[in-house]
């Protein structure tokens, strides 16, 4: 299978579904997809005699074609779709030389390579959708499992205050519906087809140039746009921008699983299994190699959709380098980001969750992670200002003399003047300080069912 990834790599950094899309064979097929539906409408439209339709889509196969002297020819052409379709051409006329006048009549081969970008666009937005629908499902189940897990949550790497675990899984969820949305949204209103012969007017086509595109959208089953954007590039940048952002999102969660996965915290971890996490050294290590696919690809995707941005500014109606700058990019910014959404599919489905190891971690710092808790409930008899003056000092006490907060204020005579032994007690208790966590977690899991 020929990608734009190393097939030493590919299988780790993509899903197998979106290399089946950028395969080159696939992608040959995208352009001559085009070739045959554009024969098909012009035979419908009269343009072109119908019995040149039917041959010219007889030898729109790309098993036919020879891909490396296609490549090679495209060296000197400038792109694939040049000898293509003098392949075509030469195929067609095998069997139908009249039939042959008509390939790629009144086309140019930008229609036929950025049409089948649009196709492969299409397909990849499919194979996303179809492991993004799966990844929200999981994480969804999850928040649900753990909503009333405590925690630590932390800021700036440390521990802040306590909250549901189920919180964090239902934000995970609902990022990815987000992107979810998104991609929906990409497919519906942004892929289009381009169709605009030489300059983007449709000369060569006389009066009928509309008419064409019109069948030639409908055989595509692709928008029409009211104009071809040859050198207006900002649907291919949409979606860069899009599958940039689903690359992060999957990388943002992986960063979370890779540190709670680290020893010292131990707190959640990735599905496990037979030689999975290895090292090739040391034989208790348990490696967090899906996070490290998402985050290897969200590392990634931003520098390849900075080239499809860059690749924007175009020079008049057809442009010669930044074009071409996007045929290798954007499949590899498809594949990388398929990678970092397979691996988090494979999270979200098999996430091992200690929730004891969580509760000990909450204990971790004797209380001080309930000093804003303590704080607010004391603010309420004496004042914010005070009450925090009272817990920093408490705080510095348990810290230096290694006590627990709790002992440290229930021996405190000016804390227990305001709060009582069994209220302090009460206040130590991380799921009694979840704020409105519940209702924000009931609010992420309503948000799963927009459609």
């Amino acid at each position: 299978m020929s990608t734009s990834l190393s097939p030493l790599l590919a299988p780790m950094l993509s899903s197998a579904a979106m290399r089946a899309v950028c395969d080159d064979v696939t992608c040959l097929q995208h352009m001559l997809d085009f070739e045959a539906a554009l024969a098909r409408a012009e035979a419908a439209t009269g343009v072109i005699p119908a019995t040149a339709a039917g041959s010219i889509g007889k030898a729109c196969k790309a098993g036919a074609f020879d891909l490396a002297a296609l490549a090679e020819a495209a060296t000197r052409s400038g792109n694939i779709a040049i000898p293509l379709v003098k392949a075509l051409t030469a195929d067609v006329a095998k069997a139908d030389a009249d039939a042959a006048r008509y390939v790629h009549w009144g086309a140019t081969s930008q229609d036929v390579i950025d049409t089948a970008a649009m196709l492969g666009l299409r397909a990849a937005i499919g194979a996303l959708l179809s492991d993004i629908d799966r990844a929200i499902a999981g994480f969804g189940k999850l928040a649900r499992q753990h909503r009333d897990t405590a925690v630590v949550a932390r800021t700036w790497l440390q521990h802040a205050l306590p909250m549901p675990f189920g919180l964090k899984l239902a934000e995970y969820a609902a990022a990815l519906h987000r992107s979810r949305t998104r991609l929906q949204r990409l497919r519906s209103e942004t892929l289009a087809l381009q169709f605009g012969g030489a300059a983007g007017t449709l000369a060569a086509l006389g009066d009928k140039g509309l008419v064409v595109a019109e069948r030639l959208a409908q055989e595509l089953k692709l928008p029409l746009p009211d104009a071809p954007w040859h050198t207006h590039r900002d649907r291919i940048a949409e979606a860069a921008s899009v599958f940039a952002i689903v690359a992060g999102t999957c990388g943002k969660i992986a960063r979370d699983i890779q540190l709670m996965m680290q020893t010292d915290v131990a707190e959640a971890f990735e599905p496990s299994g037979e030689g999975r996490g290895g090292s090739s050294t040391m034989p208790h290590k348990r490696n967090p190699v899906a996070a490290a696919t998402a985050l290897a690809a969200a590392t990634m995707a931003p520098n390849l959709a900075a080239t499809i941005f860059a690749a924007q500014v175009q020079d008049h109606e057809r442009s010669a380098g930044p074009w071409h700058a996007e045929w290798p990019t954007l499949p590899m910014l498809q594949l990388v980001t398929s990678g970092a959404l397979a691996a988090i599919v494979d999270i979200a489905e098999g996430l091992e969750v200690d929730a004891a190891r969580m509760r000990v971690n909450l204990d971790a710092t004797h209380g001080l992670i309930m000093a804003e808790a303590v704080t607010m409930a004391l603010a309420e008899k004496i004042g914010k200002s005070e009450a925090h003056h009272l817990i920093e000092a408490a705080s510095k006490k348990a810290v230096a003399g290694k006590q627990h907060l709790r002992d440290v204020l229930t021996s405190d005579a000016k804390i227990t003047a305001q709060l009582s032994r069994e209220r302090i007690a009460e206040l130590f208790e991380p799921m009694a300080y979840q704020g409105v966590s519940q209702a924000l977690i009931d609010r992420l899991l309503a948000s799963l069912d927009a459609k």
